[in-house]
């Protein structure tokens, strides 16, 4: 058994050897070896070549790995575009477009009229924006749930003509807030100009604490009592401490967070379902902080 595994290694070895020789004899095998060898090295350089200037590219161009955009990144992106390729109109937008104001406070201060809702996008970082519930869907037995759009209807001789109307509201959350009511006759339409607006009419909250209850320094609340009025309601706002939170119904709430006022107490009367006025009752009391003399 032996002799016959040592026989069989010599057979394969002399195979091998005889195979060597034939390659070393023939150049035709060879050159196609060479050849191959050649080509693999060459689709390998030109592989990296290519991976390298694709990477070049993307950094030139400023993409990385492709990510899939988000509704809010673009709007915000779209919202940027069309803020670089604003063509100011008035003397105030003009100024503001040269960088000759700083924030907002400075053209609040002199009593300008901002007539450009770029103005305020420009001069005020952090703005949010929401819409209040004004109106209401259809539904059994009275209606259905709230919602932002509020609808309204003309008869005419040519039929029922629909009137969608929004009211939004515009803040930073550190004292400044605007709000506005569009109507158009489609839904977003509406909201744009119900945005367009509350940016128009931004105005300046002083906050403060004079709670009796807390000592601190920080502008959490309101600095004192206010009522403000529209129609049949009334909106009381009164000065809460901290961790008392914003003791109001959810439509206002969103008024006062975008003012940036976290702790308040308040007392209201009248129709209150009506947002809309419920919404401008909260703005006059919240205008009379300003108007306060000491």
């Amino acid at each position: 058994m032996a002799d016959a595994r040592e026989n069989k290694k010599i057979a394969q070895a002399e195979e091998l050897a005889e195979k060597v020789m034939e390659e070393e004899i023939n150049p035709e095998k060879q050159l196609e070896k060479m050849t191959e060898i050649v080509e693999i090295k060459e689709a390998e350089k030109e592989a990296k070549v290519s991976k390298e200037f694709d990477k070049a590219a993307k950094v030139e161009e400023g993409r990385g790995e492709w990510k899939r955009e988000s509704r809010e990144d673009r709007f915000a992106r779209e919202a940027q575009i069309k803020l670089d390729n604003w063509i100011p109109r008035t003397e105030l937008g003009r100024d503001v477009r040269k960088s000759k104001f700083k924030n907002i406070d400075e053209v609040l201060d002199l009593g300008r009229k901002i007539m450009e809702p770029e103005i305020v996008d420009l001069l005020v970082r952090g703005l949010r924006t929401d819409t209040l519930f004004i109106g209401q869907a259809k539904g059994k037995f009275g209606g259905g749930k709230r919602r932002a759009f509020r609808q309204t209807q003309k008869k005419t001789k040519e039929g029922n003509v629909l009137t969608f109307g929004v009211m939004a509201v515009v803040g930073d959350g550190h004292g400044h807030i605007g709000l506005g009511y569009g109507r158009a006759a489609e839904t977003l339409p509406a909201k744009e100009k119900a945005i367009r607006k509350a940016k128009l009419n931004i105005t300046r909250i002083a906050l403060g604490c004079a709670s009796f209850d807390c000592s601190c320094d920080e502008e959490h609340s309101i600095p004192l009592t206010v009522k403000g009025k529209c129609s049949s309601v009334t909106v009381q706002l009164m000065p809460a401490p901290q961790g008392t939170g914003l003791v109001v119904c959810d439509e206002l709430k969103r008024i006062l967070r975008a003012v940036g006022i976290k702790d308040v107490y308040s007392k209201t009367s009248g129709k209150l379902r009506t947002t809309f006025n419920t919404g401008k009752a909260c703005m006059a009391a919240l205008n009379k902080i300003g108007e306060a003399r000491i």
